[in-house]
């Protein structure tokens, strides 16, 4: 199961605490990782590679709990892999998230009464390096505290020299290849921010507010047209109607007058308008409105801009000046001072777009912008998962990828920032146009000027799996490291920078996609399953549970809720949960050590062992396949369980109880006992390390005198079964479980010891009497032992003497009240599941809940029998 080659520690700890305290060992444990290069990944290796990146968190983010799930399902993947034999890279790094720092910055300028314009561009940007030196990336830190087994020596930054270069090399091979191109269209536009925003960044809500009717022209000529944004009728340049509506036919062509202006615009036919929706009418403005672009395109309207970048109506006359919300509110006013108000309505409800970073209400708007050709770079991602070279984990979660790559729109890539790698292009004084590749001389001279914006955060993150690795330059990393092995991230931002990836990734690396599977999980969630937030009251700051209860429950936690793509609740009483298993883990191994657990020497064959022993090793035989197979699905929840159902209940419920009696004896079978227990801990230990890597750290190298779990083999499966141990210990395990029920139920105390007489012969059972009377506490027959009560369990028979410990009176009175409510549940539940009416009429649900009520019946009236039975009359 374990091959144990390490080198043994120097300075092994020679005694457990009583108490395992976090805090005392975290810190000190993961600097002495580092310091001895475990995560370092060698590119020269001859080790099979395995390469995750870590989503690259924004410089001016801290770890919230989303890091902290995310963070530790990468920890636990990688970290196996390295005890596998792989040579490991976890890529760490962060984003310089443009348009967050600028505001971050912005902010503390504003502070100082000034703006960014008051410095100008270079000695801002001098600025944002400045405060990324000082206060960003605390992230850093706080996932030192989480534990993550990332490669510090090759953190890289998005803004850094290597990447900036391999920005600028994609952008001019996009470019030359014609697939970056300059061009005016509607964008969405963050009158806060003042930069062009992608529709990806949009967050649409649904928001109160008014919808207005309002007539054009007069007489036969009038036509009504209804809005949510009255004030951007100043910029309409046409009314469109579809082609086929008989009402307006005789309209198409002539000119109306545009109220509250000197400007008549035409009517048009169009196909865009639904006949059927409304009056059949809608007003055109091409400026501020990207269907309407569209039409203004068909049909040859100009483009009149009616705002400014603040959402300030530019437009000469009463309103001008006036932001669009009160701009709004006084042409709705003046309309209907002059009677061309038909209909108003308010509140109403309707999706309104809002900027993801600050939620002001985003602006159509009619923009010079840069945008990526995107049709053939979206077919190759497509394509790439249809034909099998990168697989969706979980599965169903392709549909979303297919939906989002097969009807991409050109990307709007450039931002109205500062912050950010600016875009490589100069223009000339005669309107040349020059894009330049890092190894280009950029043009000089008076007129050359280069453009000032910069280009979105996510065109630098979607490079990220190949620039961390040092492309365009052909590394030796690139060649061991790339693709990466698997991609582990939020299903919320597939289309942010999966997506992205994809495209980049195939088409920079001649069709190579950037990694072989996508495992995409949920979101966290509060333990109620709301969305956390500071505005709800819910948010959960990581750092305060690790303080509280240590990493490992937080992130034990954190893998015990990961169902794959599936939201994630949590709540503090699960970390202390948690918690409860890293001391049960110490206390266990603590015990273990005081009586001998050990690794040394070979593991008996199996026919010298007792059945105890072959039934622990039996298990954990399985539990390692079961626990490698859950891996290679990314199945962490049913790992994390299957792990702590083992380790608590069989190990240190089971096996260390019933090795007591073994310990307690002494001899050959308490050396034997402490071999098995010692495998048993060792082997538990490394599986459990990838999940909880610190208290099995301290423990394994105290076991053991080796030097680190993170170097330690994984463990594999011998194929060791042995289904007849496993059968007898379940006997036994059935008969301590019912006995210990009887007890409860007659209300005797756990510790309180009552004779007993114990018919084992002819059974299994026994060789197990010392440990049975042992975890019953069962004291010998003794003179005068009178059976009040028997027990018949599995073929065995326990009597007990029970006479002075109960009522046997009141106990019997007790136990028919309960016999006669169970048997009442099982005649209702017979009754209801023998009516074919109700069978065809009630859901699956319904029914499969009264088939369990009917099961539980009979369960219950076997067990009140039983007793009821080994009860003396009274």
């Amino acid at each position: 199961m374990t091959e144990n080659t390490q080198q043994q520690n120097p300075a092994p700890t020679s005694e457990l605490p009583t108490q395992y305290a976090p805090a005392e060992v975290e810190g000190t444990l993961y600097e002495r990782w580092v310091e001895r290069g475990y995560f370092s990944a060698d590119a020269a290796s001859e080790k099979p590679p395995y390469t995750v990146v870590i989503p690259p968190p924004n410089v001016t983010g801290s770890l919230h709990l989303g890091h902290a799930f995310e963070h530790t399902l990468i920890d636990a993947l990688t970290r196996r892999k390295r005890m596998q034999g792989f040579e490991t890279l976890w890529q760490p790094g962060m984003d310089h998230a443009g348009i967050a720092t600028q505001n971050v910055v912005e902010r503390e300028l504003a502070k100082e009464g000034k703006s960014r314009h008051d410095l100008g561009r270079e000695e801002f940007i001098e600025r944002v390096w400045k405060w990324k030196g000082e206060s960003g990336g605390q992230i850093s830190g706080q996932m030192r505290r989480l534990g993550d087994g990332v490669d510090w020596d090759r953190e890289r930054f998005t803004m850094d020299e290597g990447l900036s270069q391999s920005v600028q090399t994609i952008f001019k091979k996009l470019y030359d290849d014609e697939l970056i191109y300059r061009a005016e269209r509607i964008i969405n536009w963050c009158p806060r921010c003042l930069t062009a925003i992608s529709d990806i960044e949009v967050e649409y809500q649904d928001d109160d507010g008014e919808l207005v009717s309002l007539k054009y022209g007069d007489g036969d000529d009038t036509l009504v047209v209804a809005t949510t944004r009255a004030e951007t009728m100043l910029g309409d340049t046409a009314i469109a109607v579809h082609p086929d509506d008989e009402r307006y036919k005789h309209l198409v062509g002539k000119l109306i007058k545009l109220p509250l202006t000197d400007r008549s615009i035409p009517v048009v036919a169009d196909e865009h308008v639904d006949p059927e929706f409304g009056t059949g009418c809608v007003k055109v403005t091409p400026a501020h409105d990207p269907n309407d672009f569209e039409i203004g395109q068909r049909h040859d309207l100009p483009n009149i801009a009616v705002m400014d970048e603040h959402a300030v109506i530019t437009v000469p006359g009463p309103f001008q000046g006036l932001d669009r919300l009160e701009a709004r509110s006084a042409i709705v006013g003046a309309l209907r001072a002059e009677g061309r108000i038909v209909a108003e309505k308010r509140p109403y409800t309707h999706s309104v777009g809002h900027c993801s970073r600050c939620k002001t209400t985003i602006e159509p708007r009619l923009s010079m912008q840069w945008w990526v050709k995107v049709g053939p770079l979206a077919k190759a991602a497509g394509d790439a998962v249809r034909d099998g070279k990168v697989k969706i984990h979980p599965q169903e979660m392709e549909k979303r990828y297919f939906d989002w790559v097969d009807n991409l729109h050109d990307w709007c890539i450039s931002r109205q920032l500062w912050w950010g790698h600016r875009i490589p292009v100069w223009y000339g004084p005669n309107g040349e146009v020059v894009c330049v590749g890092p190894d280009d001389e950029a043009p000089t001279g008076e007129g050359w000027t280069q453009d000032s914006d910069v280009l979105d955060t996510w065109f630098s993150s979607g490079l990220w799996p190949f620039s961390t690795l040092g492309w365009p330059e052909e590394t030796e990393s690139l060649a061991k490291f790339y693709p990466n092995s698997v991609l582990v991230t939020g299903y919320d931002i597939l289309f942010f920078w999966v997506a992205r990836m994809m495209m980049f990734g195939l088409y920079a690396m001649d069709g190579t996609p950037p990694f072989h599977t996508i495992v995409l999980h949920g979101m966290v969630r509060d333990q109620f399953g709301k969305k956390m937030s500071k505005s709800f009251g819910n948010a959960v700051n990581p750092l305060d549970w690790m303080d509280k209860y240590g990493s490992d429950a937080v992130r034990f936690t954190l893998a015990r809720g990961a169902n794959p793509g599936v939201d994630v609740p949590i709540g503090e009483d699960w970390v202390q949960g948690s918690r409860n298993f890293a001391n049960k883990i110490w206390n266990a191994t603590r015990f273990a050590l005081m009586n001998g657990a050990t690794i040394e020497g070979e593991l008996p064959p199996a026919e010298q062992l007792s059945a105890t022993d072959r039934w622990i090793l039996s298990r954990l035989n399985a539990t390692v396949a079961e626990v490698d197979a859950f891996y290679d699905d990314y199945q962490f929840a049913k790992l994390s369980d299957a792990l702590f159902h083992f380790a608590w209940d069989e190990v240190f419920d089971w096996y260390v109880e019933l090795s007591k009696t073994t310990f307690m004896g002494g001899g050959e079978a308490a050396k034997v006992s402490g071999r098995v227990l010692g495998e048993v801990l060792d082997v538990t230990l490394r599986l459990l390390h990838p999940i909880v890597p610190f208290v099995t750290e301290t423990l394994w190298t105290t076991l053991t005198g080796r030097e680190s779990l993170v170097i330690a083999e994984w463990p594999f499966d011998s194929g060791f079964r042995d289904r007849g141990a496993e059968q007898e210990i379940e006997t036994l395990q059935q008969v301590i479980t019912e006995v210990r029920r009887f007890r409860a139920d007659q209300g005797l105390q756990p510790g309180q010891k009552v004779p007993a007489r114990l018919t084992l012969d002819g059974t299994a059972l026994a060789p197990h009497e010392a440990a049975i009377r042992q975890l019953l506490r069962l004291l010998p027959e003794g003179d005068g032992f009178a059976a009040t009560a028997t027990l018949p369990v599995s073929g065995a028979t326990v009597a007990l003497d029970l006479s002075g410990t109960i009522d046997v009176a009141a106990e019997r009175k007790r136990l028919a009240k309960d016999l006669a409510a169970a048997e009442k549940e099982k005649a209702q539940a017979t009754a209801k599941l023998g009516n074919e009416a109700f069978l065809a009429k009630a859901p699956d649900n319904v029914v499969d809940k009264i088939r369990g009520r009917l099961t539980k019946a009979d369960a219950d009236i076997s067990r009140l029998q039983a007793q009821l039975d080994g009860l003396p009359q009274a």
